[in-house]
């Protein structure tokens, strides 16, 4: 198994990315879809974010995620409580999901956005989907409807592009066209052919 990390900040374009990736064959373990699926009513988390956030339920039954973030990105204290929460668990999932396939000859990528402060041991390589961050905001306004305060407030809470850039084994730079960036993903799948297998370590905690 080749496992290849992928991370990029908000409005990056890492999920379109890890589509491109997963179009031309690879198994995608999305760190992001995990979360949502432990989050979920009736789960351990679920119980424990209640506990922690009180009235976060939505009308619905499940999390008021929105209402989430507005609690932990204003509150340093509160953030770090739900990492307390869900980064465990995420973790126990992510390492499930890559031992079902460790032994297999694979192309995997780990979709992890938080990969640059929290890094797995044993991966095959590192791609950091890298954008300046005027231009996040922008698309982010543009599709999620946020505001530019509230993109900003995110930003200011993950690991700074720098950080990011620095665990790079390869950088897409996603500033330019849908064209730009296809063509990227050409070469980077290329690139990832290439790389030795993953470490019999993959994916624990670094």
């Amino acid at each position: 198994m080749i496992l290849v990390g992928l991370t990029g900040g908000i409005g990056s374009g890492k999920s379109t990315v890890s589509q491109l990736l997963a179009d031309r064959g690879a198994i995608i373990i999305d760190g992001d879809a995990i979360a949502r699926a432990l989050q979920r009513s009736g789960t351990a988390v679920f119980a424990a974010m209640v506990e922690r956030f009180g009235d976060v339920i939505a009308a619905d039954g499940e999390l008021d995620r929105a209402k989430i973030a507005s609690i932990v990105f204003a509150d340093a204290v509160a953030l770090a409580d739900l990492n307390k929460i869900v980064h465990p668990a995420i973790g126990v999932e992510m390492l499930r999901l890559i031992n079902e396939i460790r032994d297999t000859d694979a192309i995997a990528i780990l979709d992890f956005p938080l990969l640059a402060e929290s890094p797995r041991k044993g991966l095959s390589g590192v791609i950091v989907v890298d954008v300046d961050p005027e231009i996040a905001i922008e698309r982010v306004v543009r599709d999620r409807g946020m505001k530019a305060s509230e993109v900003q407030a995110r930003i200011d809470k993950q690991a700074s592009r720098a950080d990011r850039l620095a665990i790079a084994d390869r950088v897409l730079d996603n500033s330019g066209s849908k064209e730009d960036l296809v063509q990227q993903i050409e070469q980077a799948w290329s690139w990832i052919a290439t790389l030795p297998d993953a470490g019999a370590d993959a994916g624990e905690t670094a």
